[in-house]
């Protein structure tokens, strides 16, 4: 921290800077025209350079000025949303779910979230990385894993993995009793990161003789892949559930089971929880069950 210039002389110099005049600095900062000008020259001093042109009608950033000014500038940008990410605000939740998860189960849903909780702020951050409940302030996530999450960690388990074969109606032969592992295995398949394809293959006892396989890195594509008619996909039922249910997608099996991990909900076990997350947690419990 001894590197660093003052605080005070870096708001004078970034309040100054947008405004080109002391006086309109110092307005904005609720003190003297004298006291943001007097924070400028000791930062200048400290620096070893002149930030700005003094002209008889306020100030010009110099060249030097100009740069340093956007950096600092960006500098109280990223404090500013640092700080509006971590206050507390009524009504306002921050939930963390995979890519996937969003557009296939959280934003269909959301219209009738929004109808039964108007007064909440739900906002969604869709990633595959794993999300901090401390330093990226979010107050829930949907995660795939098996428990122990970690002793800070409460988890809800929302979905039992049910995972099913689903491809576009006309790819798939019609056969009395379904598709047999036979006629499976030639069929064209669509990967995701998950990699099921092998475990389940083996447990048919078959061979891969498709011609063609498609590899994509988030289950989601992998759906709209197969509605497209690209090849055979491997998801979670509840993720298929409303395109299979509007004739998009149809079910190939029976299958054998394949193992793989559920879907749980995670909150942190020693935060005290508001009336919005409260409700969120209610909300997705019920509409999962």
């Amino acid at each position: 921290m001894r590197d660093l210039p003052p605080l005070n002389g870096l708001r004078a110099f970034e309040v100054s800077g947008r405004r080109l005049s002391f006086r309109a600095a110092a307005d904005e900062l609720g003190v003297t025209q004298g006291a943001v000008a007097q924070q400028v020259r000791q930062l200048e001093a400290q620096l070893g350079v002149m930030l700005f042109d003094r002209l008889p009608k306020g100030l010009a950033l110099t060249s030097i000025g100009r740069s340093y000014h956007g950096r600092v500038s960006g500098a109280f940008q990223e404090l500013r949303s640092a700080t509006e990410q971590v206050k507390p605000e009524p009504g306002k939740v921050l939930i963390s779910v995979t890519p996937t998860f969003a557009a296939k189960w959280l934003i269909p849903n959301l219209p009738a979230f929004s109808e039964a909780h108007p007064e909440i702020d739900l906002r969604i951050l869709a990633t595959e990385k794993v999300s901090s409940f401390h330093s990226d302030g979010i107050d829930l996530a949907i995660r795939q894993g098996a428990p122990p999450f970690g002793a800070a960690l409460e988890a809800v388990r929302l979905f039992r993995q049910d995972i099913i074969a689903v491809a576009a109606p006309g790819l798939v032969p019609d056969q009395p009793g379904g598709v047999d592992g036979d006629t499976l295995s030639r069929l064209p398949k669509i990967h995701d990161t998950h990699d099921v394809w092998p475990r389940l293959l083996v447990a048919l006892g078959v061979a891969d003789q498709s011609a063609r396989n498609l590899r994509l890195s988030q289950t989601a594509l992998a759906v709209d892949a197969a509605i497209s008619g690209q090849g055979v996909a491997l998801v979670s039922r509840f993720l298929a559930a409303r395109d299979l249910a509007a004739g998009k997608l149809v079910e190939i099996g029976p299958l054998p089971k394949v193992e793989a991990q559920d879907f749980y909900l995670l909150t942190l076990r020693k935060k005290a929880q508001g009336t919005a997350v409260k409700a969120v947690i209610a909300w997705m419990v019920s509409n999962a069950e």
